[in-house]
C-alpha cells in the first residue's frame, strides 16, 4: 500500500472553523500512526451510525448549494446536514475525544522519528555494521604499505560523520545558492586560511579552493577553467611515474582519462637508464608541442623535482606551470622536500596520503599582480599583469563540474590542516622519510633492484623482474598474508612498459608508530612473501587464478607469514578507533 496516497484517503478535511482542532498532519509510514488514524476513522463511522436527530450523513450533491459541512472519509465526499438552528454536530465531549486522539497520533509520529533517526549503525543496519567491523580488523591486523593511503585521527572521523553532511551549500562563501550557510561559510573560510598557513603562503599572492572531491577532479577543473577543448597539456608518462589525470593513452591509442578525451596530451618520460626525469628531452618535446599547461609531479616518482628547470621550460614554450603534489604535499608542508610554490602558477593535491587528512582535493592558484616575467600565453592574466586564475578556477569547480561541496569533508580537512601546521606533524614527516630510506637500504642490501636506487621522499619503487616475478602475482600473495602493496608499471631499460614493479610507501605505518628498525623487519617480511610467491607459482605452473587463490588461504607458509604479520601489526596503535 502506498501510504502517501493513504494520506488523502484517511484524512478528515472539514471546511468549517468549528472543527479546525481536528486537522491532520502528513502521515508517515509507521504502524502506530496508522492504528491511531484507523481508530479515529472507526469513531467517526460510529458517529455516522447513530440515529441522532441533530444531523444526518449524506452523499455529497454538487447541485446542493446549502451551507452544510463538507468533508471526505476514506476518499468518499460526504456532507453533514445541519439543523436550521445552526447547532454544531459535534458536542463538547466528541471534540475532546478527537483532540486527545490527534495529540496521541502526534506523539506517536514524534516517537517514530526519534526511533529511526537515532538508531546506532549496529541496530539500523547490522549487515553493513558487520562488514565495517571486518574492515576495521583488516586495517588493524595488516601492514599497510600502499603509498597513497594513511590513517586519519578520531577528530577527522568525527567531522566526516557529523551533521555537516546535511547541509547543501553550492557556491563560494558569501555567495551561496542556498540560505542557512553562515556557519558553513565560517568553516570553509577557516579551512582556506589554514591551507595557506600550512604551506606558508601569502594570502595576497595565493588563493585556494578546498571544494574538489578528489585531486583528479581538481586537475580537470584547472584544465576546464584555463583551457579550451582540445588545447594541449603535457605531464609525466604514467609508466614513468605520472598520473592518469595528467593525460593518458594506451599503447593502442585508446583515451583513458577525461584529460585525454577533452584535451590533447603528450607525455614526457624518465631516462630509461637512470629513472630520473629527462629535463633535456622534456624541453625539446615541449618546444615542439607547445602545451598550454605543463604539469610536474606524479604518483610514483621517488625523487625530487627540479621546479626551477620546469619554470624555464614553461616560459620558453608559453605554458602555465602546474604542479600536482598529491603524494608529497605532506613533505612540502613540513619543508622536508622542495616546494613547488616558488615556481609554479597552479598547485593541486589530494588531502589524504602524506597530508593525513580526509579524502578530497585542493587547488592553490596565484593571485594579484605578477611578480616576474611570464611566457607569452595570454591565459596567464589580463592586460594589467594581474593573474586571473581565481574566478576561472572557482567557476570551473562550481557550477561547471561539481554540485554542492561536501561540508563534512571541508571541516575534516580544516582539522587536519591545523595538525599539519604543528611541530608534531613535522616530526612525523621526518620519520616518514627516515623510514622510507631505511626500507630502501634494507632492500638494497638484500640485492633487490629499486628504481633510481633509492628515494628522496615517502616511497620506493621495487622492480621484481630480476626476481622472476610480476607485480600482479606478488601483490596477491601479499594480500593473503595481510600485507597491502600495489603493483606499479616501471619504464624498463628496453623502453617497454612492464607491470613488474610494486610501489611501497611509509606514511601509514609511520602514523601507527613504526620506526627505522620496524621497517627492517618489514623488509624481511616482504622478502619472505617473495619466496612464497615463487614456490606457489612453481607448483601452479606460473598461474594464479581465482580458484587457486581460494585454496591458498590454508597454505602452511602463507598462514605462518600471516600470523607473523598480524602479531607485528597488533603491536602498534591504531589511530581513530578502538579495537
Amino acid at each position: 500500500m502506498d501510504f502517501r496516497h493513504a494520506q488523502s484517503d484517511l484524512s478528515l478535511r472539514f471546511s468549517s472553523h468549528a472543527t479546525s482542532s481536528i486537522s491532520r498532519s502528513s502521515i508517515g509510514d509507521n504502524s502506530s500512526y496508522l492504528c491511531s488514524t484507523a481508530s479515529n476513522s472507526s469513531y467517526l463511522l460510529e458517529l455516522r451510525e447513530q440515529k441522532d436527530e441533530k444531523f444526518n450523513f449524506v452523499k455529497g450533491d454538487p447541485d446542493d448549494h446549502s451551507d452544510d459541512e463538507k468533508f471526505s472519509l476514506l476518499g468518499q465526499p460526504l456532507r453533514v446536514k445541519r439543523q436550521r438552528d445552526s447547532q454544531s454536530f459535534l458536542n463538547q465531549d466528541s471534540a475532546k475525544r478527537l483532540a486527545i486522539m490527534d495529540e496521541s497520533s502526534l506523539e506517536a509520529r514524534r516517537a517514530s522519528v526519534r526511533a529511526w533517526g537515532n538508531q546506532s549503525l549496529r541496530i539500523a543496519d547490522p549487515e553493513i555494521h558487520d562488514i565495517m567491523a571486518k574492515e576495521k580488523q583488516r586495517q588493524y591486523r595488516g601492514i599497510e604499505l600502499v603509498a597513497s593511503e594513511n590513517f586519519v585521527c578520531r577528530a577527522v572521523m568525527e567531522a566526516l560523520g557529523s551533521h555537516l553532511t546535511n547541509k547543501y551549500s553550492e557556491g563560494m562563501p558569501g555567495a551561496r545558492y542556498y540560505t542557512g550557510n553562515q556557519h558553513i561559510d565560517e568553516i570553509e573560510l577557516l579551512c582556506c586560511e589554514r591551507a595557506l598557513a600550512a604551506f606558508d603562503l601569502d594570502p595576497e599572492k595565493w588563493g585556494v579552493n578546498v571544494q574538489p572531491y578528489s585531486c583528479t577532479s581538481a586537475n580537470f577543473a584547472v584544465y576546464t577553467g584555463l583551457l579550451h577543448p582540445k588545447d594541449r597539456i603535457m605531464g609525466l608518462d604514467s609508466a614513468s611515474g605520472g598520473h592518469l589525470s595528467h593525460g593518458y593513452y594506451t599503447p593502442g591509442g585508446k583515451k583513458i582519462s577525461a584529460a585525454s578525451i577533452f584535451f590533447q596530451s603528450l607525455p614526457y618520460k624518465v631516462n630509461p637508464l637512470t629513472g630520473y626525469v629527462d629535463y633535456d628531452k622534456l624541453e625539446e618535446k615541449a618546444l615542439d608541442y607547445r602545451p598550454k599547461i605543463l604539469i610536474c609531479g606524479g604518483s610514483s616518482y621517488p625523487r625530487e623535482w627540479d621546479y626551477g628547470r620546469c619554470r624555464q621550460i614553461a616560459d620558453k614554450c608559453g605554458a602555465i606551470l602546474m604542479s600536482d603534489m598529491s603524494h608529497i604535499s605532506g613533505l612540502v608542508a613540513a619543508k622536508e622536500c622542495v616546494s613547488p610554490f616558488q615556481y609554479c602558477d597552479i598547485v593541486t593535491s589530494t588531502t589524504h596520503k602524506s597530508l593525513r587528512g580526509p579524502r578530497g582535493g585542493i587547488i592553490f592558484f596565484r593571485r594579484g599582480l605578477k611578480s616576474r616575467k611570464q611566457g607569452v600565453l595570454l591565459n596567464h592574466g589580463d592586460e594589467t599583469g594581474t593573474y586571473d586564475f581565481e574566478d576561472r578556477i572557482n567557476f570551473s569547480v562550481f557550477p561547471s563540474l561539481q554540485g554542492g561541496p561536501h561540508n563534512n569533508h571541508i571541516a575534516a580537512l580544516a582539522i587536519a590542516l591545523k595538525q599539519v601546521a604543528s611541530l608534531e606533524y613535522r616530526v612525523y614527516i621526518r620519520q616518514v622519510k627516515k623510514n622510507a630510506q631505511a626500507l630502501a637500504s634494507a632492500l638494497l642490501r638484500r640485492k633487490c633492484r629499486l628504481v633510481t636506487d633509492g628515494t628522496d621522499n615517502h616511497l620506493v619503487l621495487w622492480d621484481l623482474i630480476p626476481l622472476g616475478l610480476t607485480a600482479k602475482n606478488y601483490e596477491k600473495i601479499c594480500e593473503l598474508c595481510h600485507i597491502t602493496v600495489n603493483k606499479c608499471a616501471i619504464y624498463g631499460d628496453n623502453g617497454a612498459i612492464s607491470p613488474g614493479g610494486v610501489r611501497i610507501g611509509t606514511p601509514a605505518m609511520t602514523t601507527r608508530g613504526c620506526l627505522e628498525a620496524d621497517f627492517e623487519t618489514i623488509a624481511e617480511i616482504l622478502l619472505k612473501a617473495v619466496q612464497i610467491t615463487k614456490m606457489v607459482l612453481h607448483r601452479e605452473h606460473g598461474k594464479l587464478h581465482k580458484d587457486i587463490m581460494k585454496n591458498l588461504q590454508n597454505n602452511k607458509d602463507i598462514m605462518e607469514l600471516r600470523n607473523r604479520v598480524e602479531a607485528f601489526a597488533a603491536s602498534f596503535a591504531m589511530p581513530g578507533f578502538d579495537i
